[in-house]
């Protein structure tokens, strides 16, 4: 059992858990053998009291001498994480995934007049059971930044001011959420989607299990996530069905590139 510490993106230091590693390399669909592997040798390069960000970094460089695929789903809450800065918005992201989970969406940044003022809802529409919903959207760029009490609170007063328009609320974020966040929508009835929470039906899974994996996650140059960005392409899948010509000759992307990025998603989902 190692002794090793590491330092969490907060600044936190923390035992180094290998069961985590194993736990996500699993996920991205490697062997549980293969994990041990990469644990080891991760242990045999790794010098106490470095930080999970060098922990990261150590296994991707591990996946990417194995299946290419496993080293982008490895990849999934960065590419998460950089939907801001490619130019996708998180709202736009999640819409989509929303719509291929049976909600009908009537639009994103909408106005709603409340009882006391007016609101822009992030996302707002019908979820499957066909209940009016709010949907509130809080992204996060930076790694140990935590979705707190303050935003859950923040959508149940929207919530309580436009009672008249929808019958649920939601908070949706790209990274954890805090324990008094749980707690509190818990008592109020809030729905949480995050990441890790609900436990067996988080973020990244309600993504894996139908392929929504984003674009971001195919590690494009900035030119090619504007181009897609401009031609609605978000899932990494919609490269999938698209015809390449038309989309070479929209984004000035060669066909060939194209033809090996479509290979890529086809790997990945």
């Amino acid at each position: 059992m190692t002794k090793l510490s590491v330092i969490k993106a907060s600044g936190k230091r923390a035992k180094f858990n290998a069961n985590k590693i194993i736990r996500t390399c699993m996920r991205a669909g490697t062997t549980r053998k293969r994990a041990n592997q990469i644990v080891k040798k991760i242990l045999e390069k790794l010098p106490d009291n470095s930080t999970t960000i060098d922990v990261y970094k150590l296994v991707l460089k591990e996946l990417a001498t194995d299946n290419s695929a496993v080293f982008h789903r490895y990849r999934l809450k960065e590419s998460l994480m950089n939907l801001g800065p490619a130019g996708f918005h998180f709202e736009s992201f999640m819409t989509k995934v929303f719509q291929n989970y049976g909600y009908n969406i009537e639009g994103t940044g909408k106005f709603y007049q409340g009882k006391c003022i007016r609101h822009e809802i992030d996302i707002s529409g019908t979820d499957p059971d066909k209940r009016k919903i709010l949907i509130e959207c809080k992204y996060h760029n930076h790694r140990g930044i935590f979705t707190k009490l303050k935003e859950s609170l923040y959508t149940h007063a929207r919530f309580i001011d436009l009672q008249d328009k929808f019958e649920k609320e939601m908070l949706v974020t790209n990274t954890k959420i805090s324990r008094d966040a749980k707690s509190y929508a818990s008592c109020i009835g809030q729905k949480l989607l995050a990441w890790r929470f609900p436990k067996d039906n988080g973020l990244e899974q309600i993504i894996q299990q139908k392929g929504l994996y984003p674009i971001t996650i195919l590690m494009l140059k900035l030119s090619e996530l504007d181009a897609f960005s401009a031609n609605n392409i978000i899932f990494a899948k919609d490269l999938v069905d698209v015809d390449t010509y038309t989309i070479s000759k929209k984004t000035n992307i060669s066909l060939t590139r194209l033809k090996r990025l479509q290979n890529l998603v086809n790997e990945i989902i």
